[in-house]
């Protein structure tokens, strides 16, 4: 597939959603249309009353047979019909107040909808893509995406839309009234157009390009900023406040130079438009100043022909300013049309079956993988683990044993061999049932700002406290939990900063288990804990290993005794596997790694090797 057939496809996605939306949103609409035409009826009848005032009470003009009902009321009441004439436009601008609000009330009630379905759509397909578009995605520019496109977006398909007819049936009714007023004086307004629409088209080019531009520089400035709040005691401890301060100055540095200038040519537009209007204004009452010297037109279609050029020009400043929020929002649309372009990597097929109630019968084939092509981590492994076994994965670091696991949960595909899960190829379940089947402690403690309990159901959305105390006892966090002020309700702290590294590894344990998965693995759970953490985890290990397959990957080379089967991974081969004593007999790799952490190994070989 060719790259504008992805493009192509990304804009398809995201007119669908857009169009779904107003499509359910049509009476919504049909309100706000009505609103606005009853809008421009109002604002076309706004200075009729000061023409009938002027004309036929003040210059006592004999009134119009259209008018002749009035004419007789004025002549046995003529203040109460100078009075009605006033107050009726009173009326006329409160309607138009109260049809304008109803307008703005419908049309931010259905941009807001808009947004609230754009964002959980590109939400629901971030959350799919694979783990490596994430791995090499910046996060702040995902976050501006999500965030600050789809709020721009909220005017786009609703607001200018509206506001773009509604000063489209404005210009035209107004200038249908003033040529039937007086045409030559139309005409002279007319020759100004072609130089407004010039400029505005212009000057919008210039807007657009700049705000591209803004948009990039905002993305990158929110990245920055997530990257350095994350990272926030790695800055502190490197002492590196005034380096980062000064590397985010100069980026938004850029984004100020580039905000300025579209703001300057957005005035731009307003200014010119404004000077025509000036322009336009000073000869129309020049010229129909002239016309009522020669009695052509009376003083009343004056003002009413000056206070329509005055409202003529209106909509085209407010086109102006549209074309701004309009070229910010077609930037916006291409942004999120290009995060929609992007397929994920691993996909289920149309067959695919649930993964449920897994014997835990793992298999690999000559299995192969690089994140980039031509460098590879993992090259032609072929093992086995049998159903219930307690595995040990080990070996230096960047060895390919956290991409061995990542290859089991179809995070990523292998680019050669097979993986197979009770005879059943891996890429025959599907991904969500088959993750579920899974437990995983990952060696990055991630937790969520929210109570225990809730971070630990994380695991299994619908479990009931019974069973959250059940994982966390099984975990060894039960007895801890509840020595913290509200128990299972404590809020902790963003990824658990309130709490100690050995319970956060607990936690993480407990929601792997609560949700009862055939086979559970752990990425290096006793890192970075000190040695009575690490008990903890180690003895909770030994206990859940029951009718489960168990996949331990650890450099602490400690009871490794208790495991059934030990793999030995290096520069991503499989070196070595068997149980911890026949490896110890082979002196190989596995017996360099454990000589180093053990000072037992010399009278083990000893007493036994000999």
């Amino acid at each position: 597939m060719t790259v504008s057939d992805t493009a192509l496809r990304g804009r398809t996605r995201f007119r669908e959603i857009v169009v779904s939306h107003l499509w359910s949103a049509k009476r919504h609409i049909g309100v706000a249309v009505g609103c606005l035409l009853g809008m421009t009826c109002m604002e076309l009848l706004a200075p009729w009353p000061f023409k009938i005032i002027f004309d036929y009470i003040l210059l006592q003009k004999p009134m119009p047979p259209s008018l002749s009902f009035l004419d007789a009321l004025y002549q046995a009441w003529p203040l109460l019909i100078l009075i009605g004439l006033a107050a009726s436009t009173a009326v006329i601008a409160v309607l138009s107040g109260a049809l304008s609000y109803g307008q703005s009330f419908v049309v931010s009630k259905i941009g807001h909808r808009l947004v609230h379905a754009i964002r959980q759509a590109l939400f629901f397909h971030v959350q799919r893509l694979s783990l490596s578009f994430h791995t090499q995605a910046r996060s702040g520019e995902l976050l501006a995406k999500l965030a600050g496109d789809t709020k721009t977006l909220r005017n786009a398909y609703t607001d200018i839309p509206l506001s773009v007819a509604g000063h489209a049936v404005t210009f035209l009714g107004m200038f249908v009234v003033m040529f039937v007023i007086n045409w030559q004086l139309s005409l002279i307004i007319l020759a100004t157009m072609p130089i407004v629409v010039t400029a505005l088209f212009t000057l919008s080019r210039k807007i657009l390009t700049s705000t591209q531009a803004q948009r990039k520089q905002e993305g990158q400035i929110t990245s920055r900023l997530n990257e350095v709040l994350s990272s926030i005691s790695l800055v502190q401890a490197f002492g590196r406040e005034r380096f980062e301060q000064r590397r985010f100055e100069q980026e938004s540095a850029g984004n100020v130079h580039t905000g300025i200038q579209t703001a300057r040519t957005t005035a731009a537009v307003t200014r010119v438009v404004s000077a025509i209007e000036a322009l336009g204004t000073a000869a129309t009452v020049c010229f129909g100043a002239w016309q009522v010297l020669k009695s052509r037109m009376t003083p009343g279609d004056l003002l009413i022909f000056l206070s329509y050029v005055k409202s003529f020009y209106g909509p085209v400043k407010n086109l102006s300013k549209l074309s701004t929020q309009f070229s910010q929002a077609t930037v916006s649309a291409d942004r999120i049309a290009d995060l929609l372009d992007i397929e994920p990597d691993i996909q289920d097929r149309p067959d695919a079956v649930k993964a449920t109630h897994l014997r835990g019968d793992i298999r690999f084939e000559h299995v192969s993988f690089g994140y980039l092509e031509g460098c590879p981590v993992l090259r032609d492994l072929s093992f086995q683990i049998l159903p219930g076994q307690r595995v040990a994965l080990v070996g230096p670091s960047g060895s390919g044993k956290s991409t061995l696991v990542s290859l089991l949960l179809r995070l990523y595909q292998p680019s050669g061999g097979s993986i197979t899960f009770d005879g059943r190829d891996l890429a025959e379940y599907e991904r969500e049932s088959l993750r579920h089947e899974i437990g995983v402690v990952l060696q990055d403690t991630l937790l969520f700002r929210a109570s225990i309990a809730d971070n630990i159901s994380y695991g299994a959305e619908h479990a009931a406290l019974e069973q959250i105390v059940e994982a966390a006892r099984e975990a060894n966090a039960h007895d801890f939990i509840l020595r913290l002020p509200n128990g299972y309700e404590t809020i902790i702290g963003e990824r658990g900063s309130t709490l100690s590294g050995g319970q956060r590894q607990r936690i993480c344990l407990a929601r792997a288990l609560v949700k009862q998965p055939s086979i559970l693995v752990l990425d290096e759970p006793t890192a970075s804990l000190d040695q009575e953490s690490a008990a903890y985890i180690r003895e909770a290990i030994t206990r859940i290993h029951a009718n489960r397959t168990t996949i331990v990957i650890t450099h602490h080379l400690v009871r490794m005794e208790l495991f059934d089967h030990i793999l030995v991974l290096d520069q991503g081969c499989l070196v070595e596997q068997g149980t911890h004593r026949a490896l110890l007999e082979r002196h190989g790799l596995y017996t360099n790694l454990y000589a180093r952490q053990s000072d037992d190994l010399v009278p083990l070989q000893s007493s036994n090797l000999t």
